[in-house]
């Protein structure tokens, strides 16, 4: 995997929705990471409900962390709700955080 790729990943897992104490990235609202030849890194990301109060907090928060990742020029976050999320996308980690299992 890209090394800027990774490191938006990891600036991701910083990221949170002040009303889960899980970050985007574990919850699985993070479809797609990606960097093109001119260093700008597109997200595709969801929220957990449509209707979310912070969705423009977050999706900010995501083109930060992008941003922050060594050698990214520019970063833009596309929100989708295709799928729609649930919580089979968190992973192992979030689903004993939040007492899922």
């Amino acid at each position: 995997m890209d090394k800027r790729i990774e490191e938006i990943i990891e600036n991701l897992k910083n990221v949170y929705d002040p009303e889960i104490p899980v970050n985007i990235y574990d919850l699985g609202l993070v479809y797609n990471v990606d960097v093109d030849e001119n260093n700008e890194a597109r997200i595709i990301m969801t929220l957990t409900a449509p209707g979310c109060p912070v969705a423009d907090i977050l999706v900010e928060d995501a083109r930060q962390a992008a941003l922050a990742a060594k050698g990214i020029s520019d970063a833009h976050v596309e929100l989708t709700f295709e799928p729609a999320w649930d919580k089979s996308m968190m992973s192992e980690e979030a689903r004993l955080e939040l007492g899922f299992f």
